[in-house]
């Protein structure tokens, strides 16, 4: 793991916690990075190694998880779309390089689209494209379908932080080799309250809002309304690994990806989380920082 800087920033209702990795040369590129619905600034630790100080990147705590649960609603994707909007313009350099994974990626879609003269390219990973919502299935029915059993764990407790650790390695998307200090970092960044009973800091609310937050028009078509142009980078598996992911060529086509100015890339032998937090995922993520951050 490489050091990083705590801070905070005014946003509406509070402030917003987010960590900075700064780059040695002061004219470095700005990277504004964005985490899952589930997840917190430290799961973007690898790339900011990767980063070598080439870049800057700065990651929020998103309204509702982790240093900013604090931060009272309204959720839902907007509401992160402007704090992501209020966060680059505290950093004070125009049109920052905007990244997303998972529900980061549909949250800088619409930050792109409603704030477009903070942001310069964006680099979307595993998520920013969707489907309408399936109609028979009612909002915690949805949720499920969306991030599985992520949704459950909020509702545990852990005894102590070795039983979390231990939930996590056992979750089919981390093998072996995909586990890192910055992996451990990362998780145990999410845990509240004192043992033995340690919990998930993201608030349910938040959660089941930014759920259904996914499937708005609004938030559906940002990503065909985007200013400037996107790389899209998109898992070969998926949640559980699933040989499955999220994405594949079909379905891009199917959610109108063709005739974009999003570029869509397959990341092959990666999840949707180890293409984040994985070596071989967080590296092509820095390389498309890195190039989506070029003068144009």
């Amino acid at each position: 793991m490489i050091p990083y800087e705590e801070i905070r920033v005014p946003v509406a209702g509070g402030e917003l916690a987010a960590l900075r990795w700064p780059s040695p040369d002061p004219d470095a590129p700005v990277v504004v990075a964005l985490h899952g619905i589930t997840a917190n600034a430290l799961s973007w630790g690898a790339v900011a190694r990767l980063l070598a100080g080439r870049a800057t990147l700065v990651a929020p705590d998103l309204r509702g998880r982790a240093g900013s649960a604090g931060l009272p609603g309204p959720y839902g994707i907007a509401a992160h779309a402007d704090d992501a909007a209020a966060l680059a313009g505290a950093l004070g350099r125009e049109r920052v390089v905007l990244a997303g994974h998972s529900m980061g990626a549909f949250v800088a879609a619409l930050a792109a689209v409603r704030h477009p003269g903070r942001f310069g390219p964006l680099v979307l990973v595993d998520g920013g494209f969707g489907f309408p919502a399936p109609t028979h299935l009612s909002a915690d029915e949805l949720l499920t379908a969306v991030i599985g059993p992520a949704m459950d764990r909020l509702s545990m407790t852990f005894p102590d932080r070795d039983a979390y650790r231990s939930f996590w390695r056992a979750h089919p998307a981390f093998g072996d080799g995909d586990w890192s200090p910055e992996v451990d970092a990362y998780i145990q960044r999410d845990l509240t309250g004192e043992e033995p009973a340690l919990r998930s800091g993201c608030r349910l609310e938040a959660i089941r809002t930014d759920g259904g937050g996914l499937f708005q028009d609004e938030v559906l078509a940002a990503v065909h309304e985007l200013p400037g142009p996107a790389t899209l980078l998109w898992a070969e598996r998926g949640l559980m690994d699933e040989e499955q992911g999220l994405y594949d060529e079909s379905r891009l086509a199917a959610a109108g990806q063709p005739g974009t100015k999003v570029s869509a890339v397959r990341v092959e032998d990666v999840n949707h989380y180890t293409v984040l937090t994985g070596e071989k995922g967080a590296g092509r993520i820095a390389d498309s920082l890195l190039r989506a951050a070029l003068p144009r």
